[in-house]
């Protein structure tokens, strides 16, 4: 069946999951517009026959303007640090829950006819894992925080406006165009960029803490369809893979062994308020959306790490300033040790 090409605005579409989306979503024939404040991404990213907006999503008068005429918005934008939160939450949660706030202000003004809203595993804190989206979310940093508090004003505002919504539920998603010089998240491409520059990995606490990984191309499959699905609007749906659920220990061996680095991980103090074992059930999105996972772990970690090695290893970017030091902030941000 031919597509019906819509008007589709992404928000951090220099992002790693906003760009990958708006190129998929104009290779099928929609016009699609972006928006992104460049704090997050590289411009590079951006593909080059979408419309591109450089300006902060904060910016409602802005936002309005874009929204013209538009039909469909993914709000994939985010300042998505979650450790960092705990040390720099006005930072994040103006990018989190404030930035979104005005996107759905202004998508509900301008009567869209569905947002997508890309929220994040925290929303679900410590609970007994897997993390169902029955779960009543309990968020246990400020960054998950301000994305169920985003949640919650989305729901309110939509239904009450009788706009369509659906809530994606992304996990520790890795591919090529991730952020690769950001010491305060993207743990795999952290390792990789360091270790190519013969360094070891870092790792907090222990490294028995539990995580899967989702591979962009099985993200894409799900949001894809949560453009115009009739069946998912009012949905909350985890995105990615539920099988490969391993430690932070795995995941330094895999990528020593990919790079040939046999530097032993330095091993720093737990960071506070992390979940020891976070993985999402894909039982809804196998449901709704026929989910099946495509890329394996290591299969995207190897093609994680081609990205990285193609595009050239960097230092590390300290771009966020730490609003809280004191004895409980990492020694390796306060002293910029990544």
């Amino acid at each position: 069946m031919k597509t019906v090409s819509q008007k589709i605005l992404v928000t951090g579409v220099a992002g790693f999951l906003g760009s990958h989306l708006s190129e998929k979503l104009s290779l099928m024939g929609h016009n699609v517009i972006g928006v992104d404040n460049m704090s997050g991404g590289y411009k590079d990213n951006i593909p080059a026959n979408i419309k591109f907006f450089n300006f902060d999503c904060c910016d409602l008068e802005k936002m309005n303007k874009i929204m013209e005429k538009v039909d469909i918005v993914y709000h994939c934008a985010a300042t998505a640090h979650e450790g960092l939160s705990v040390f720099s939450p006005f930072e994040i949660s103006k990018n989190n829950y404030l930035a979104s706030v005005s996107v759905f202000s202004a998508s509900i003004s301008k009567k869209v006819k569905r947002i997508i809203f890309c929220s994040s595993m925290a929303r679900y804190g410590s609970q007994k894992t897997p993390f169902h989206e029955d779960m009543e979310p309990k968020p246990i940093d400020p960054y998950g925080i301000s994305k169920v508090a985003a949640e919650k004003v989305l729901i309110n505002l939509c239904d009450l406006n009788n706009i369509e919504w659906v809530i994606a539920v992304p996990h520790n998603i890795i591919g090529p165009r991730q952020k690769y010089d950001d010491p305060f998240r993207n743990v795999v491409s952290i390792m990789l960029n360091r270790m190519i520059q013969n360094q070891a990995p870092i790792i907090y606490g222990d490294g028995k803490q539990k995580r899967c990984f989702s591979y962009i191309d099985d993200c894409l499959t799900c949001l894809i369809p949560m453009l115009d699905q009739k069946n998912l609007n009012k949905q909350i749906i985890n995105i990615g893979p539920d099988e490969e659920y391993v430690t932070i220990n795995k995941i330094a061996e895999i990528c020593s062994n990919l790079i040939g680095c046999n530097l032993r991980p330095i091993y720093k103090k737990d960071r506070p308020h992390e979940v020891r074992y976070a993985v999402c059930s894909s039982d809804k999105a196998r449901k709704f959306l026929n989910y099946k996972t495509n890329t394996d772990l290591n299969t995207g970690i190897l093609n994680t790490f081609n990205y990285i090695k193609k595009r050239g290893a960097r230092p590390f970017n300290y771009h966020i300033n730490l609003e809280i030091i004191n004895e409980l902030t990492p020694e390796s941000w306060r002293n910029k040790e990544i």
